[in-house]
Formats: structure tokens, C-alpha cells, sequence
């Protein structure tokens, strides 16, 4: 559900809004600034959900394991 809001701010702010962003993008713009802050995720669900995607997991380790390979070979 979508609430409206009104906030104050200075008006080079609203100029430099309307110019950089666009008048019909602003809200969304200022929410996804916003949002990280203010709205916490379960992080120990979300990592469960990634370690369920077989397909990243896999993708993951072959990562891993050709970044320790590149290493392993570095003098020391």
C-alpha cells in the first residue's frame, strides 16, 4: 500500500529534484535513498532463500574456488 507524504526542504533542493530527477520520478527516487534505513530485512531468511538457488550456489563456489586457485599460485 502506497502512502502519501509531504516534506519540507529547501528550495534549491526542490529545483535541483525537479531538474535532475523529473517531477513524475522524485518519489521514487527519494524512496530508494530512504528505504535501506528504514525498512530492515530478515537477513538470516534472505540468506536461506539464496542458499536454496542451486543455480547461484553453484555459480558461487566455482567462483571461490577459481579465486583460491589464482591465489595459491602468488608468492609469498
Amino acid at each position: 500500500m502506497r502512502r502519501k507524504l509531504t516534506i519540507t526542504v529547501d528550495e534549491q533542493v526542490y529545483a535541483g529534484l525537479h531538474r535532475v530527477i523529473g517531477r513524475r520520478r522524485i518519489s521514487g527516487f527519494i524512496e530508494s535513498l530512504v528505504k535501506p534505513h528504514v525498512v530492515r530485512e530478515d537477513l538470516a531468511q534472505a540468506y536461506r532463500q539464496m542458499a536454496q538457488d542451486e543455480d547461484r550456489e553453484a555459480e558461487a563456489l566455482a567462483w571461490v574456488e577459481a579465486a583460491v586457485e589464482d591465489v595459491a599460485d602468488e608468492p609469498r
